[in-house]
């Protein structure tokens, strides 16, 4: 069964600074027809491309205020225990952030969401990090979406300190270890790059199929190809 796609015109981004959202962004700008991208930042970027379709939003994810109205929105939204300090400064970003920014994008009249959750999300997780995660995606399921995409990649590939971000030891590790199996390792354990999530996100955004799609990281190395 195919399902008609749908361009993206407007759109709402927030972790435009991340590995991910810096991905989203620069593709949704090279995507035809795209009229405007609206990122939501806590504090904007030194160095932003520069296009007459990108606006900027200052915005605190605790009292986030009215959105401009968009067709769709993207959410690569996310920290680690360790950056934030505490469980629970993660768990305001990964789950209280995102929540928030999707009942506005909802009320803004998004009906085509994606975000980027975790491998091993997971509600009933006795690790807190899958656990956060997989409560995460069953607030974001309960909103009324009439398309949802939840990513769940595994170990990211991407240049963390070109973005001003602190380098995450469990990737670097991952990383090191898994680079000399390359294709030996399957699918959905293989090191994902960012482009490559962010190409799958928009991809699934466009395609607009109905009701709730979960890409594991296979799926999204299937579906992100150049």
């Amino acid at each position: 069964m195919t399902h008609q796609t749908h361009a993206l015109q407007t759109v709402l981004l927030a972790g435009a600074s991340g590995l991910i959202g810096h991905e989203a962004l620069t593709q949704a700008l090279a995507t035809p027809g795209l009229r405007a991208v609206h990122a939501l930042v806590r504090r904007p970027p030194a160095a932003a491309p520069t296009d007459p379709r990108l606006h900027w939003h200052r915005v605190d994810f605790a009292a986030l205020g009215a959105l401009p109205a968009a067709d769709a929105a993207l959410c690569a939204l996310g920290t680690t225990i360790k950056v934030a300090g505490s469980q629970a400064a993660f768990r305001a970003v990964d789950f209280d952030a995102v929540l928030a920014f999707a009942r506005a994008a909802r009320a803004a009249g998004v009906d085509r969401f994606a975000v980027v959750s975790a491998l091993g999300a997971d509600t009933g997780s006795g690790v807190f990090y899958n656990r956060v995660k997989g409560e995460m995606e069953a607030g974001l399921r309960g909103l009324g979406f009439g398309t949802l995409v939840i990513a769940r990649p595994s170990l990211l590939v991407g240049d963390r300190a070109a973005r001003g971000q602190p380098v995450r030891l469990g990737e670097r590790l991952g990383l090191a270890i898994s680079a000399p199996l390359g294709p030996l390792i399957p699918k959905a354990w293989r090191p994902i790059h960012a482009s490559v999530v962010a190409r799958a996100l928009l991809r699934a955004l466009a395609g607009a199929a109905p009701g709730v799609q979960v890409l594991e990281s296979a799926a999204l190395q299937d579906q992100g190809q150049p």
